[in-house]
């Protein structure tokens, strides 16, 4: 008896431990409960006194409203199969705007509007070098023009929005800033076209080129046309986004659409330098001018430049005011410049600044197709091809690649998809017609040196 009065207090003080530890979790649970209940009251409270997401939400969906209307979904027969893309309303006499890539070589064109309605739609003009087509619709009723952002520059850090049908739905929407300005995306667009890309990270994928790209009071800014992904980080009109786009800027829109619209072709600027190769500037680390140009291999001769004392050797520092760090925005500058118009062009000259005045020439397509064609065949295939007595003449071939697609020394070009060419400018203005330049695939017709006529398809992208 005397033992059990020992031991019965232990095992009333165990079991009470033993009671209290199965019970602890308990309460902890009901206190961390009662102080996330606590947490999540206070929080919605919050959020139903504070306006600031009400607004940002507001915001929004009266840019989708406002923008929405003047986006129209493209459809294309002919040429590229199953092809569509965007577009966006210019103005109230019924023209639309949206990439060449996304109309070219097509049949039959169809435009949605974001209300249901379909029309028919002609190509009243393209321009390959820039990527830009402008429309004209069946109809010039109940038409929204999207409003633009003329004469203002974008900058880096401000907000954007994609419009556009990525994947084929219809008039989506995407917010992302501006990551970059003056990009040159190469594989992107057109060899030896205009670049000076806005860079995006709103999302935009295939279906998106052509759509706009507009800032916060939903002006337009540019034009979706290209995107970067894991595989092709310079940029492709293929793939799935790895949340990097490219857009054309307005500037180089309106140029390009208003001469569209009036003539049909694109009139562009000449200064009649030669340009060194990309990426080729100068650091100018003087008290007088501190900055970046770009450097003239030489100037030709009876040119624009040459007529205005420019030489070579001298650093291009800014054409009209604008400055021109690299080669890509230079070309950009002077493509924009109406022909016949007189600018100042300041150069860095013997350790000094000089400002010299040029009258802009023309630039004819078939010099720019000459040009921008002989540029990309030697340096993507290695290939140099030019006149010769016995017409467009294959004289070296130095890639594989060039190789493989059935180019050969000696060839002689008779046709580029099936039209005869008898000159290498003939044979350039039909490659850049054809889309070459944008990677589209072209089929030669040559006779080699054995006398007997062969097909030859040639791309810049492997085959």
């Amino acid at each position: 008896m005397r033992r059990f009065v020992t031991i019965g207090p232990a095992l009333l003080v165990l079991l009470a431990v033993l009671a209290s530890l199965l019970a602890a979790p308990a309460l902890v649970r009901r206190a961390t409960m009662a102080h996330s209940e606590a947490r999540i009251t206070l929080a919605r409270q919050a959020l139903d006194q504070d306006d600031i997401l009400a607004s940002l939400d507001a915001a929004m969906t009266n840019l989708a409203d406002a923008v929405t209307p003047s986006v129209v979904h493209v459809d294309v027969r002919g040429g590229r199969i199953g092809a569509s893309g965007s577009g966006w309303v210019y103005d109230s006499a019924g023209h639309i705007v949206t990439n060449a890539h996304v109309v070219r070589g097509s049949r039959d064109i169809a435009v949605q509007f974001s209300d249901g309605r379909r029309t028919g739609a002609r190509v009243v003009g393209m321009d390959n070098f820039t990527d830009i087509a402008v429309l004209k619709t069946d109809t010039t009723s109940g038409l929204f023009p999207a409003r633009r952002a003329t004469g203002l520059v974008p900058r880096q850090g401000q907000s954007a929005f994609a419009f556009g049908s990525p994947f084929g739905f219809k008039f989506s929407m995407s917010r992302g800033i501006i990551s970059g300005l003056g990009r040159d995306p190469t594989s992107a667009v057109e060899f030896g076209g205009f670049t000076n890309f806005i860079q995006t990270d709103a999302a935009v994928n295939p279906g998106n080129s052509g759509g706009p790209l507009v800032d916060i009071r939903g002006r337009v800014i540019g034009m979706n046309t290209a995107i970067a992904t894991g595989s092709q980080t310079q940029g492709t009109r293929e793939g799935q986004s790895a949340g990097i786009s490219f857009a054309i800027p307005l500037a180089t829109i309106e140029s390009v659409v208003d001469q569209l619209i009036e003539d049909g072709r694109v009139s562009r600027g000449f200064l009649g330098i030669t340009l060194p190769g990309s990426g080729v500037t100068r650091i100018i680390d003087e008290a007088s001018f501190r900055g970046r140009g770009v450097p003239i291999p030489s100037v030709m001769d009876d040119g624009p430049a040459a007529k205005a004392g420019l030489r070579s050797a001298d650093v291009i520092v800014s054409i009209d005011g604008v400055a021109v760090p690299d080669q890509a925005v230079l070309r950009q500058v002077i493509s924009a410049l109406r022909p016949g118009r007189t600018v100042a062009v300041t150069v860095w000259r013997e350790n000094g600044l000089h400002d010299l005045s040029v009258t802009i020439g023309r630039m004819t397509h078939e010099r720019m197709a000459s040009q921008t064609v002989d540029s990309a065949l030697q340096a993507w295939l290695r290939v140099i091809i030019d006149d010769d007595q016995r017409g467009v003449f294959v004289r070296t071939v130095q890639s594989e690649q060039a190789l493989i697609m059935g180019l050969e020394p000696g060839q002689v070009i008779r046709t580029v998809n099936g039209e005869s060419v008898r000159t290498f400018e003939q044979f350039a203005v039909k490659l850049v017609d054809a889309g070459f330049l944008a990677g589209e695939p072209v089929r030669l017709v040559v006779l080699p040196q054995s006398g007997v006529e062969r097909d030859v398809r040639l791309s810049l992208r492997p085959m």
